[in-house]
């Protein structure tokens, strides 16, 4: 039996919005979750522009980067590369029923929309959507075009959970990581997983 709570996926994708992904993997872990990490070319640039973060291209030196910088417990945290075709995510009989993509670029909605499984990280999500999981996606782009809405209302009418990544101000943040926590709290909320990140409305303090 694992050690961990049931294993969730979070990709990472080339759109802003590092803080947000990263943010949540922090808080899975805290929480003893397993996490499955996938990150995208385009997304491992974005992390060292927004989050100075170098993420090497090796699988194991990542998931060492990773889980060192969130204090990991060994196995905790795994990174898989684009064309690992043989990680547990690209099988509906070995991947995890809940899957993130935070932040997700238009460009993945369009792809994962499609079908079109090019790389693992559409392939695990179409995964999810085949096999009546959650998937949720947080698309970071302004404005969005018909495009874009087409897409997103197609993979919404399938089930999937489109969260823009557009924090709230009702409880008053005093920082950006406040608008951070505001968002992985929602994030949380539709996972089922109890947390402390952010005021509810109405529950003052």
């Amino acid at each position: 039996m694992s050690q961990f709570k049931p294993a969730i996926t979070l990709a990472f994708s080339g759109a802003s919005g590092a803080p947000y992904g990263l943010r949540l993997l922090e808080v899975l872990v805290a929480l003893d979750y397993q996490v499955y990490v996938l990150i995208s070319s385009a997304a491992r640039v974005v992390l060292d522009t927004e989050s100075n973060i170098k993420l090497s291209g090796n699988e194991d030196k990542a998931t060492a980067q990773l889980s060192e910088l969130y204090q990991a417990k060994a196995g905790q945290v795994q990174v898989f590369g684009k064309d690992n075709w043989f990680s547990p995510v690209a099988s509906g009989s070995a991947a995890p029923k809940k899957m993130v993509v935070c932040p997700c670029s238009a460009g993945s909605v369009s792809a994962i929309a499609m079908g079109a499984s090019d790389n693992l990280l559409e392939r695990a999500a179409d995964v999810v959507i085949k096999e009546r999981g959650e998937l949720i996606l947080v698309p970071r782009e302004t404005p969005f075009s018909a495009i874009h809405l087409e897409n997103m209302l197609k993979l919404s009418r399938l089930g999937v959970t489109i969260m823009p990544a557009a924090p709230g101000f009702y409880h008053q943040p005093q920082s950006i990581e406040d608008l951070v926590d505001f968002m992985v709290a929602r994030i949380l909320d539709h996972l089922g997983i109890e947390h402390q990140l952010a005021k509810r409305w109405g529950y003052g303090d």
